[in-house]
């Protein structure tokens, strides 16, 4: 006999859809072979997953996509909080609970008294009052696991939030300009631990520029990285249609057929 589907009392209110919803999830919790035999670790790359998936939508500028990746996204907030939930953690009412009791307190300036005249101000309160939360480190709560320039830039800012940072571009870029010349000198003398150190400190320096220019240097290079792949899948197309193969060209040659994507607009 078929379970029956949990349905909204009121299919237009957003509240009795949630509640459909996480009784749907506490279902296949029960009776799912798959379902109840994850783990918060079993799930959580697919977690990440989602994310990125929800980045993509929003790049394509696709609503239909990010509709649907936003409720995977809402799939996992409530399996995480119902397995929670089964072993007697906490529930998704905590969650929101928590969440809007946060949201509260760092925005003093609209349910408090205090002032913030610009964003710089705003970002400059949520850093003391995460400490005030308990934290050692302004640094606290950068996951290990972004990607590195991601992090890099989080790290960056969360310093330049209570003041650690340039004022003037100059200094950002003459720092750039110094890193590089550290590891060309390790470059040169062929140690290979220095330089693969001072590429580090060259990459975080770029990072740091970027962020003082206003770009985001991880999209960036997923701009540029894409840009890379659509050119090469031309070369590859380029050289089927003239029946020859890549490894039996050299580098000029596979360089016409890349300035022939260049001028196509890849």
């Amino acid at each position: 006999m078929p379970t029956p589907i949990p349905l909204p009392t009121n299919p237009d209110d957003t509240l009795s859809n949630l509640e459909a919803f996480i009784r749907l999830v506490r279902i296949l919790r029960m009776q799912c072979p798959w379902d109840m035999k994850q783990t918060h670790a079993s799930i959580s790359h697919l977690l990440v997953e989602e994310a990125y998936e929800t980045v993509d939508a929003i790049e394509k500028t696709d609503d239909e996509e990010l509709s649907k990746e936003l409720g995977d996204i809402l799939l996992h907030v409530v399996m995480h909080s119902v397995m929670a939930e089964q072993r007697g953690a906490f529930t998704l009412q905590d969650v929101i609970k928590k969440e809007f009791n946060k949201l509260v307190n760092r925005h003093p300036h609209i349910f408090a008294d205090e002032v913030a005249e610009d964003e710089s101000v705003v970002l400059q309160n949520w850093e003391r009052l995460k400490m005030k939360e308990g934290r050692t480190s302004v640094l606290d709560g950068v996951p290990k696991s972004l990607p590195a320039a991601l992090r890099a830039q989080r790290v960056q800012e969360k310093a330049a939030n209570v003041g650690f940072d340039w004022h003037d571009r100059r200094d950002v870029w003459g720092k750039v300009d110094e890193e590089l010349e550290e590891l060309r000198v390790e470059l040169d003398e062929q140690n290979h631990d220095a330089a693969k150190r001072e590429f580090g400190d060259v990459l975080f320096a770029l990072v740091n520029a970027a962020r003082h220019e206003g770009i985001i240097a991880e999209d960036a290079l997923h701009g540029t990285t894409n840009t890379f792949m659509s050119r090469f899948q031309y070369i590859e197309r380029r050289a089927i249609e003239t029946g020859r193969d890549l490894r039996d060209m050299d580098l000029a040659e596979m360089d016409e057929f890349w300035n022939e994507a260049k001028q196509h607009g890849l």
